[in-house]
């Protein structure tokens, strides 16, 4: 189902009623409230911030995983890795089974930086989700679930079937 209307004109489409525009647009609001506060408490960006938490949590371990997670080009990954690593947050650690392979490793001002991300994220959440309550906010939550599952996507495979946990 669609919210688009019928007909292809574009003077029929009304923006502020498309799922997606809206979807767009929270997630852009989002983000740049997750960079006001990151930069402004640990001088890196949203984007910088939250490699450093899939780095903490073990959800990315190379510059490919995080391309693939971000949806981003390789080239622009190793501009982020080196401005993380020119921070003090991040180290390149060949592995030892494959040289072929370079790991991604937080320091320990990087591991001290990740621990102080999921309060950032809470904080922005609560925000935009004030005045929903906790029924809203898991039917959320699985509503965006469904989504994902409709995308036949199988990297987000782990977050259609999981339960809801506390996080962005």
């Amino acid at each position: 189902m669609s919210d688009a209307p019928k007909s292809t004109a574009i003077g029929d489409y009304v923006l502020a009623e498309s799922v997606g525009y809206l979807i767009g647009r929270v997630r852009s609001t989002m983000w740049n409230m997750v960079t006001q506060h990151t930069s402004s408490e640990l001088g890196i960006t949203g984007t910088q911030a939250s490699i450093v938490f899939m780095l903490a949590v073990g959800k990315c371990w190379t510059a490919a995983d995080i391309a693939r997670e971000y949806g981003i080009d390789a080239s622009a990954v190793t501009r982020l890795i080196d401005r993380l690593e020119k921070r003090g947050l991040l180290s390149r650690v060949r592995s030892e089974e494959d040289r072929r392979v370079v790991r991604l490793e937080l320091t320990h001002e990087g591991q001290a930086t990740a621990e102080r991300i999921p309060a950032i994220f809470a904080r922005v959440l609560d925000h935009l989700l004030t005045g929903f309550t906790p029924e809203e906010v898991g039917f959320l939550k699985s509503m965006m679930r469904r989504i994902l599952a409709n995308s036949c996507d199988p990297s987000v495979a782990s977050l259609v079937s999981s339960n809801d946990k506390p996080g962005m």
